[in-house]
């Protein structure tokens, strides 16, 4: 069951902020974001980008600098096979990874008891395990060439709602999804959100995109941000500016 926040210290919504580490052409680089923004960020993903740079020596290093994981590789394939990457993920001590909903629920279940197996022989706590539904990347008009029916956001709760069934822990969705997931999958089910950037942002390529405080405001539990701190003229600024974003949402939130 999630944890629900206390009363929206900066502690509660310093949580809640992931940052996106896939930066730097040498392991320095990335570890030298890891020391700026510890304390400022919750998490530090480290996505395709970074772990096929660096490998796992950089999920170590990140631990080393007392900083927690968000292994985001998206693992998609068989369910054996996904279920044994779930397994050495778990071993590298990460607090969440996440895997494609489009696996299939028999992916996600047995991939979720492997892990739930592997904890309990270890005596440590599960790490957080996410379904990604759509990519933020992809608009109605983008799953219509792919050939699917129906808009992202039904897509979206469809593969959400069988991801629940299958005991994963939440989802990683666009905050455009968010109300739609509460009303079916409850509020105990964790919902990250990417496609993150400030009022004054220009868009990228991510297409479905919102503000910290209207993500938190939907319903999101982690805000995944990567480019408006990177870029950023500040970027320890602006990391304690979007944590700032975050607990005004949660105090929003909590007054409905």
């Amino acid at each position: 069951m999630k944890i629900m926040p206390s009363l929206n210290s900066d502690s509660d919504a310093r949580e809640k902020l992931i940052f996106a580490l896939d930066v730097g052409e040498d392991m320095q680089e990335a570890l030298i974001w890891v020391e700026r923004l510890s304390g400022h960020v919750g998490l530090f993903k480290i996505g395709k980008e970074a772990f096929t740079n660096f490998g796992p020596d950089l999920v170590h290093q990140v631990y080393a600098k007392g900083g927690r994981v968000f292994l985001d590789l998206k693992f998609h394939d068989i369910p054996n096979t996904v279920a044994r990457a779930g397994e050495a993920a778990m071993a590298l001590h990460v607090s969440m990874f996440n895997v494609h909903a489009s696996g299939g629920k028999k992916m996600m279940e047995e991939t979720v008891a492997a892990v739930r197996i592997m904890a309990e022989k270890k005596q440590t706590p599960m790490p957080i395990i996410l379904a990604v539904t759509i990519l933020t990347s992809l608009s109605d008009h983008d799953l219509h060439d792919m050939g699917f029916r129906g808009t992202t956001r039904e897509a979206v709760v469809r593969l959400a709602r069988m991801a629940q069934d299958a005991g994963v822990s939440g989802v990683v969705a666009s905050a455009q999804d968010v109300d739609d997931l509460r009303k079916t999958c409850g509020n105990d089910f964790l919902i990250v959100t990417p496609g993150i950037r400030g009022a004054g942002d220009a868009t990228d390529d991510q297409k479905r995109i919102s503000s910290p405080r209207e993500a938190i405001l939907q319903g999101a539990d982690y805000l995944v941000v990567g480019r408006p701190i990177r870029l950023a003229e500040n970027p320890v600024q602006e990391a304690d500016a979007i944590v700032q974003e975050i607990a005004a949402g949660l105090a929003m939130r909590n007054k409905h």
